[in-house]
C-alpha cells in the first residue's frame, strides 16, 4: 500500500495542535516520534565496468518519501540519544549516460530498484532549558545500511543483455543533524529536522555469468517533520 507522507504528516500536526489545550513542565524520560522523511540523494558513481559494456555507463538514484520512526531516550537536561528508523523505502534507479545501449532506450530510464534499511543512532545536544517552547539541537551518529529485494527491470535486463541480479554490498557511515523541537504540551511535541549522511556500496550486476561492477557513493539528505509523545 503506497503511503501517503503529505497527509500523514498533517494528521499528526492536526493531532498535536489539538491536544495543545494544556501544558505543564513536568520533564519525560523516553519519546517516540511519528512522521514523514523526504529523502534527497547526491549520487556519485563510478561508471560500469565489465565485459560488453560500453563507456560513460552509469546511473542515479530518484529521491523519494517514506515514513519515520523515532524513539529517543533522554540522558540529561541537554542530551538525548535518538534512534531513527524508516518504512524501507522502494528506491528507483535510473540510467545515466549513452542515449542508448545498443538499440535499447538508456538515459533517463528506471533500470531496476531496491528497498534498503537504514537505521541511525545519534547523539543530540539540545540548546535552551526544557521548560522553552522551542529548543533548537544538534547531533552526529552513526548509520547502517542494508540492501534487499533488489530487482532489474525489463529495461533493464534489456541493457544488460538478459534477465539480470543484483548485489549491492551494506555500508556503515557517519550521519550529522540540525532540528528544532517544538514542546506543544507537556507530553506532546513536534519537531522538524536536516540530516547528511554518507551511504557507499559496491555493486555487482551477474547477468548469465557475466559480471559487471561499479562502486556508488552518495550523501543521502534527509529532512523529517514528525510528532512526538513522551513518557
Amino acid at each position: 500500500m503506497k503511503l501517503n507522507i503529505r497527509l500523514l504528516t498533517a494528521a499528526v500536526a492536526g493531532l498535536l495542535l489539538c491536544s495543545a489545550a494544556s501544558a505543564d513542565d513536568e520533564i519525560w524520560g523516553n519519546s517516540f516520534r511519528l512522521g514523514a522523511y523526504s529523502v534527497f540523494y547526491h549520487t556519485d558513481a563510478t561508471d560500469l565496468k565489465g565485459p560488453y559494456v560500453p563507456a560513460g555507463v552509469n546511473f542515479k538514484a530518484e529521491d523519494l518519501e517514506t515514513l519515520y520512526v523515532g524513539y529517543v531516550r533522554r540522558i540529561s537536561s541537554a542530551f538525548d540519544l535518538e534512534l531513527a528508523l524508516g518504512y524501507p523505502p522502494l528506491s528507483k534507479v535510473e540510467g545515466r549516460g549513452p542515449a542508448t545501449v545498443g538499440s535499447v532506450p538508456y538515459n533517463g530510464q528506471v533500470i531496476s530498484s531496491a528497498r534498503w534499511l537504514s537505521p541511525t543512532l545519534l547523539f543530540e545536544y539540545k540548546f535552551l532549558p526544557e521548560t522553552a517552547k522551542l529548543r533548537p539541537y544538534i547531533g552526529v551518529g552513526v548509520n547502517y545500511t542494508a540492501f534487499y529485494d533488489r530487482d532489474s527491470n525489463a529495461q533493464g535486463n534489456a541493457a544488460n543483455g538478459g534477465p539480470t541480479r543484483i548485489s549491492l554490498t551494506s555500508s556503515i557511515g557517519p550521519v550529522g543533524t540540525l532540528g528544532l523541537a517544538w514542546n506543544v504540551t507537556g507530553h506532546w511535541h513536534m519537531y522538524t529536522s536536516y540530516s547528511i549522511s554518507r551511504v557507499n556500496t559496491d555493486i555487482t550486476t551477474n547477468t548469465a555469468g557475466v559480471e559487471r561492477t561499479a562502486q556508488l557513493k552518495f550523501g543521502p539528505q534527509a529532512w523529517v517533520v514528525s510528532g512526538g509523545y513522551s513518557f
